[in-house]
């Protein structure tokens, strides 16, 4: 498997924003959205083994806590599938296992375990706009949660759409975690640590999902308020 980075730091998405983690990031990815903040993981990388990839995470421990991100990590599900077991079944260190996901490439040989963060692609995606496999809704458990990342009014309208048409009742009887709608933040954005830095203004979604009563989750990205939003490794 090729690695771009793994490093520890805090989860600044998802219900486990907040938390130390640790982050495994893949190289590579077949999508190409629009608003990307990893393009530099389209390329290079070095190679790993598992038994490497373990020995790093276990030098950075105590943090139990350990997502799979890329690029796209399931481009390298050979790899990723045995090294998520071998880590489920580590009675020491009791890891708990998040994947971020593309929702392009089928899931259903992910461990039950892992708590999957799927996106389905906006239209302001550009070419990624409807690249989200449908089937992965049937793999999807109270552990995972759904994220659309959002440039416009147009791109909330059709998470909304989405949502009460495909991801509504899952939330209401318990099926599915959580739905996570992001602002997007701009390519090259500034160094100051605001939202200035988005692409959408994160009143005008609040007060949309408000007007709506959509049953989500503000996600603003914390990472890019810590540090500068540009900043890698964190």
């Amino acid at each position: 498997m090729r690695l771009i980075e793994l490093y520890k730091s805090v989860q600044g998405e998802s219900s486990f924003t907040g938390v130390p983690c640790i982050f495994v990031r893949f190289a590579g990815c077949n999508l190409r959205c629009a608003w990307c903040d990893s393009t530099y993981t389209f390329h290079g990388g070095k190679p790993f083994t598992e038994v490497e990839v373990v020995a790093q995470i276990q030098s950075l421990q105590p943090c139990p806590l350990v997502e799979f991100t890329g690029g796209e990590p399931m481009l390298h599900a050979r790899e990723l599938l045995p090294l998520m077991r071998r880590l489920l079944r580590d009675d020491t260190t009791r890891y708990t296992l998040m994947m971020e996901t593309s929702g392009e490439r089928p899931l259903e040989e992910v461990p039950a375990e892992v708590h999957k963060i799927v996106d389905v692609k906006c239209p302001g995606s550009g070419p990624a706009f409807g690249s989200f496999r449908m089937s992965n809704l049937e793999t999807l458990t109270a552990r995972d949660e759904i994220k659309f990342v959002l440039r416009d009014r147009r791109d909330y309208e059709f998470a909304r759409d989405f949502t009460r048409e495909h991801l509504a009742g899952k939330i209401a009887d318990g099926t599915l975690g959580g739905i996570l709608l992001s602002p997007a933040f701009h390519q090259s954005p500034s160094p100051l640590r605001t939202a200035d830095n988005m692409e959408l203004d994160p009143r005008d979604l609040v007060q949309w999902m408000l007007e709506d009563g959509l049953p989500a989750r503000l996600s603003l990205q914390m990472h890019k308020f810590v540090w500068e939003p540009q900043k890698k490794g964190v």
